[in-house]
């Protein structure tokens, strides 16, 4: 009997164990996840978008698991009673030099296969978003909004229903291959055997994967995206999900509006460095984390590629104002009194060591052995692909 062990209880671990059961219902699948209880990390710590494949290059793994990723976890959230809405977004372009990005943004959602995409003039823009800014748009109808914690949930119950364990607590510690080819990985909750692995630890995924003797060629460098709320009284300011057009010169996406699915709404995130891997506030610091990272040539290639960007997301973190003007591009009629401070979440980033960002969902396979070492956005939305697509490899 096929058994298999997997490291990390974060949406995709969940998802890719519950696929593993669904293929394979003699197997038996045990979750090893370091947290009290699962999806505690990047799982938990989103704003709870289904991303329908806009932005990512056709033909990527990227583009293709969030195209099928997105319509299974629809499904899935309807037939488990999930709460989730199919709100739609905008993609909203300012300024002039914006508009040839955004034809190719429309052109590459369509080479992806969404469904129902529309260029629309400003004042289209405005019948859908009555404040935001833009003289075009493209309309994304696919993309909606989902409660995570409760996905993460409702899987940890289909696992054990399938007679799988979720074991909460059992940080792994050491992972061992045995003459025989079997694995034997050591917990702070037992020592568990398994015929085949797969490590899903998002923060901690390089280190985990290091574990098993992977090679470390990448390196996870942490983000922290720190949010502001809107205040309720200025809500209706935003209806639904208002997004920039992406600046190619820069790594990440940019600030932008979201309706949360247990109701408000928030804006963010900017992109930080944390000073932890799991280090949501400013004040979170681990010493082994900082000089993981500061030893790792890669970080200091990143910045010296992007010093500008850098010291703009730092002097922002720091400045409700400056925050402020970034979200005006989009509302203008949002204001620095109108915003509370909100959450953080921490992206694991997978980096090169020549400083540029893994921007595909990254696996490293071997024999009875498969790692996810990167998998960011829109790793959530397509959670229930990955773990299908790993299943499949696995067996």
């Amino acid at each position: 009997m096929q058994t298999t062990i997997v490291v990390g209880g974060g949406i995709i671990g969940l998802a890719t164990a519950w696929r593993l059961g669904q293929i394979d219902p003699a197997a038996r699948v045990t979750v090893l996840e370091k947290e009290p209880s699962v999806g505690r990390h990047q799982s938990g710590h989103n704003s709870g978008v289904l991303h329908a494949g806009l932005y990512y290059k056709p033909g990527s793994r990227k583009a293709r698991l969030a195209v099928t990723g997105i319509r299974q976890m629809i499904a899935f959230c309807q037939e488990h009673d999930i709460p989730h809405e199919i709100c739609g977004k905008v993609v909203v372009a300012t300024a002039d030099e914006e508009l040839p990005r955004l034809q190719t943004l429309f052109e590459r959602g369509t080479q992806n296969g969404l469904e129902g995409l529309k260029m629309l003039t400003g004042d289209e823009l405005r019948e859908i978003e009555p404040h935001a800014a833009g003289i075009a748009a493209i309309r994304v109808p696919q993309e909606g909004i989902v409660d995570y914690p409760r996905v993460c949930e409702t899987l940890a119950s289909l696992i054990r229903a399938q007679g799988g364990e979720v074991v909460n607590g059992a940080r792994v510690t050491a992972i061992d291959r045995e003459p025989s080819g079997s694995w034997r990985v050591q917990s702070t909750a037992g020592e568990y055997q398994s015929t085949r692995i797969v490590t899903c630890a998002g923060l901690q995924s390089d280190r985990i994967a290091a574990l098993t003797g992977a090679n470390r060629t990448v390196r996870i460098v942490p983000f922290r995206g720190e949010y502001y709320k809107i205040r309720p009284e200025r809500q209706s300011l935003v209806r639904n999900l208002i997004y920039p057009v992406p600046d190619p010169k820069f790594p990440f996406l940019g600030v932008h509006f979201t309706r949360l699915i247990h109701g408000g709404v928030e804006a963010g995130p900017n992109a930080v460095l944390a000073l932890a891997r799991e280090g949501y506030t400013k004040t979170d610091i681990n010493p082994f984390d900082i000089f993981d990272a500061i030893t790792f040539n890669g970080l200091w290639k990143f910045l010296g590629k992007y010093p500008k960007m850098c010291w703009q997301e730092t002097k922002r973190s720091f400045s409700k104002e400056l925050f402020c003007q970034s979200l005006q591009r989009l509302v203008p009629e949002i204001r620095p009194e109108d915003l509370s401070p909100g959450g953080a979440g921490v992206r694991a980033q997978a980096m090169s060591p020549d400083g540029s960002l893994i921007e595909d969902f990254h696996f490293v396979e071997g024999p009875g052995e498969l790692h996810v070492v990167n998998a960011p956005s829109p790793g959530a939305t397509a959670s229930l692909a990955i773990g299908q697509e790993i299943a499949k490899l696995l067996t």
